[in-house]
């Protein structure tokens, strides 16, 4: 079974920031630089701070009529996934039909489960239940629901999302049960801290997941990655800013993970890796930059200005 891809590739910008007035400049830069869309992530407890993503993006929607709001990604097995399709169905509508709901299970941080009072071996079990039931509630019909997880009897939640069927469910995750749940019940798949070659092999097992499934899927299959990027003078210059960011980020050592992983150095440097992710299969690029938070701007600046059009020219080729 082939996935039926975007033929276009497409650019977000990851973060909304810690205040309004950050959040009101990324949705300005973002639209001023014809960036996609804009991202947000989602914990309960993080090595940093960070607000409620459907808060944030709210927000956000409410500042820009053109780009598209996303989550990468939710932790839904945290919640109980019955006001989650209520909050999704209803962001959905305001921001007119312009969300991807990204969700996944989590799990680096177990604290945030233990307060939650979510054991963390049942993460996976939980999101695969808690999408039936978004799905279920989504369709604006009388709906009951009886599970492992989550039970309740005939209810009706309406309005119904803008898009039809509900906002486009995304799916983090690379282990093997991530990709097949992706294969089985995604409509697109968000990775990030995988190589292309690792990219290319998991979309190949969630086409097989899906073809097992016997899924007919009714709507294109969004490929999206998470980039830690970096441009600099030399590629060692930008290694250094990003494993120094990254290890502060996520409380433990990158700097073997960032070379494997990020895009780093010269513009070109950039754009190569970026071609190569297009060449397996990535077609929605969320620019994660990497460093101080003083040279994002100027980042994010330099990705549209100097790095965009290398890859224009590459896929043209």
């Amino acid at each position: 079974m082939a996935l039926p891809l975007e033929q276009e590739m497409k650019f977000g910008i990851m973060g909304t920031g810690p205040s309004f007035a950050a959040l009101r400049r990324n949705v300005e830069l973002g639209d001023r630089l014809e960036y996609d869309s804009l991202w947000t992530g989602d914990h309960i407890a993080f090595a940093q701070p960070i607000l409620d993503p459907f808060i944030q993006l709210a927000q956000a929607s409410a500042l820009s009529s053109r780009l598209i709001f996303g989550i990468s990604v939710y932790l839904l097995p945290l919640r109980h996934p019955t006001p989650v399709a209520k909050q999704a169905a209803s962001f959905d509508v305001l921001s007119e039909g312009r969300f991807i709901f990204g969700a996944g299970v989590g799990g680096e941080f177990p604290r945030e489960f233990e307060a939650c009072e979510v054991p963390v071996k049942e993460r996976g079990a939980r999101l695969s239940e808690g999408i039936e039931v978004l799905r279920k509630l989504w369709s604006g019909e009388k709906v009951s629901h009886q599970g492992r997880f989550y039970n309740f009897p005939e209810v009706r939640m309406l309005p119904k999302p803008a898009q039809a069927g509900g906002p486009p469910i995304w799916l983090g995750g690379r282990s093997d049960a991530a990709l097949r749940r992706t294969g089985r019940q995604a409509d697109g798949w968000i990775s990030y801290v995988v190589t292309p070659d690792m990219y290319r092999d998991g979309l190949e097992k969630i086409a097989a997941a899906a073809e097992a499934a016997k899924r007919e899927m009714t709507r294109g299959f969004g490929t999206a990655h998470l980039l830690f990027m970096r441009i600099d003078d030399t590629f060692e210059a930008a290694h250094e800013h990003a494993t120094d960011h990254l290890s502060k980020r996520y409380a433990m050592d990158f700097r073997s993970a960032a070379k494997r992983y990020c895009a780093l150095g010269r513009p070109a440097d950039v754009a190569e890796k970026l071609n190569q992710f297009r060449e397996a299969g990535v077609r929605h690029v969320i620019v994660d930059c990497t460093g101080p938070a003083a040279d994002r701007e100027d980042q994010l600046e330099r990705f549209a200005n100097e790095v965009r059009p290398l890859l224009g020219r590459a896929a043209a080729a």
